[in-house]
């Protein structure tokens, strides 16, 4: 049963997934051509001045690439069980109807995490050839809440699409509004490294939130 639930999930979003590791590795890829470009027309001693003192972000064109993924795959995965309710056939199988809803909100991040740990692997790996690790390590630390900010659009689209009530779904974006700018502040070289953390603990804590508006959802409240 368990395996046809995964399987489900996997048909949904393949696809998107495919596209967004595309899309992500690309991206990768050009920051470090245009490292590279940067290279010839600059001392490499210079270059890392720059991007260590002046504040400069080589890796910028990474920003909302984890958000723009999260968006797709959480849509295309639960958007489909809104229309004419669909999800609801899904709960009406022998299995606790939290532990379903669980199950897929799990597949749809460890797919995310997949593709994250992808992107971060080859980050890492080109940035190794470029720089030393006290532009490295600061790097990876400014980009981390990009990543969370991914995993955090992911719960709020899923609490916003099988949210039935209107004001409940008002009252998330709203507070989506209000969280995301956290996530995406300007700031310099490894300064997110306090935040962290506290930015990961917040987007456990929102995973959490999906039961309740599956459970109206399931109930059938408007």
């Amino acid at each position: 049963m368990w395996k046809s639930v995964i399987y489900k999930e996997w048909i949904k979003i393949k696809w998107f997934l495919i596209l967004f590791a595309a899309l992500g590795v690309l991206t990768v890829g050009y920051i470090f051509l245009k490292v590279q470009h940067d290279f010839k027309f600059n001392d490499a001693n210079n270059y890392w001045y720059l991007i260590m003192f002046q504040g400069i972000q080589f890796f910028s064109y990474l920003k909302f690439i984890p958000i723009a993924g999260a968006l797709a795959i959480s849509i295309a995965q639960y958007f489909p069980e809104t229309v004419s309710k669909r999800i609801k056939l899904t709960f009406h199988l022998p299995i606790n109807e939290n532990k379903v809803l669980l199950m897929m909100m799990l597949f749809g991040i460890a797919c995310l995490l997949a593709i994250y740990i992808l992107l971060l692997v080859v980050f890492y790996g080109l940035s190794t050839v470029y720089f030393p690790s006290d532009i490295i390590v600061p790097a990876l630390t400014n980009i981390t809440p990009w990543f969370l900010a991914g995993f955090a659009i992911y719960y709020f689209v899923a609490l916003v699409v099988l949210e039935p009530v209107w004001k409940y779904r008002f009252l998330y974006i709203v507070v989506a509004a209000a969280f995301f700018p956290i996530f995406l502040e300007s700031s310099l070289a490894g300064a997110y490294a306090p935040a962290n953390p506290l930015l990961a603990v917040l987007v456990i804590a929102l995973s959490i939130s999906l039961l309740f508006s599956g459970y109206r959802f399931r109930k059938g409240e408007m």
